[in-house]
């Protein structure tokens, strides 16, 4: 028995069920699949109405994603390589902030359980979370914040 064919708003539809998309993202993924004829600006925008796809969300989905294991510069870039429009960046940047020093400490302390003996590995440890996109003062902090193998 042949399967038929999904719609491109039906593909649309399971690729915003598995998780959210940026408009762009979904764009991309959906061109693939379009015929002639087809207009995926048309099914976007009708995503976009009906509320199934938000910028809101997949902006918040990114972060809850992201936030774990990269800094606020890192998270903020692929916003900006998603297209996200200025407003929306700039809410997840002021949400972001306050728990950038927070993220940092944790990373650090999961990958590098004990202080730096040295310079040299101090350095690779500052490295290491610029790598991932924390700012400079988080980095300061999380270096400077006492480890739990470290005698109090």
């Amino acid at each position: 028995m042949m399967k038929q064919k999904l719609s491109l708003k039906g593909r649309a539809l399971r690729y915003l069920s598995m998780r959210e998309h940026s408009r762009i993202e979904l764009a991309r993924k959906l061109s693939v699949y379009a015929e002639e004829g087809d207009d995926i600006e048309a099914v976007l925008t009708w995503l976009e109405a009906s509320n199934f796809m938000s910028a809101e969300r997949f902006s918040d989905s990114l972060v809850n994603r992201r936030s774990a294991r990269f800094g606020n510069q890192r998270i903020l870039a692929e916003l900006q390589s998603h297209q996200m429009d200025d407003v929306e960046i700039q809410r997840v940047k002021a949400n972001l902030s306050e728990t950038e020093s927070a993220r940092a400490i944790e990373v650090l302390h999961r990958k590098f359980p004990r202080p730096p003996e040295d310079y040299e590995q101090r350095l690779k440890q500052s490295r290491f979370l610029q790598q991932r996109g924390f700012s400079g003062k988080a980095i300061q902090q999380a270096m400077r914040e006492p480890r739990e193998d470290e005698d109090q």
